[in-house]
C-alpha cells in the first residue's frame, strides 16, 4: 500500500541529500531514520509513548531546552 504524505520542498531536499544512492526510496531512508529511535533494552521493549518520549527529549536536548544537573540543584537550593 502507498500513501502521499505533503512535506515542503525543503524537507524534501533534506530528506534527498540523506539518501545513500538516487535509487533509494524516501520509503526505505524513513524507515532508517526511524530505526535510530531506540525499541527497547536489556529489560525489554519499550512502549510507543516512551519511544516517543525519547525522541522529544533528544531534539530538546539539541535545540538546548534542557537545563543541567549543576543549574538545577542551584534552582532548587540544593
Amino acid at each position: 500500500m502507498f500513501t502521499t504524505i505533503q512535506l515542503s520542498s525543503e524537507t524534501r531536499e533534506r530528506l534527498a541529500r540523506l539518501k545513500q544512492s538516487p535509487r533509494e526510496t524516501y520509503d526505505e531512508l524513513l524507515n532508517k531514520l526511524l530505526d535510530l529511535v531506540p525499541t527497547g533494552d536489556d529489560e525489554g521493549t519499550y512502549r510507543e509513548a516512551f519511544r516517543v518520549g525519547l525522541l522529544n527529549a533528544r531534539l530538546d536536548l539539541r535545540a538546548g531546552r534542557t537545563i543541567g544537573h549543576e543549574e538545577m540543584k542551584r534552582r532548587l537550593s540544593l
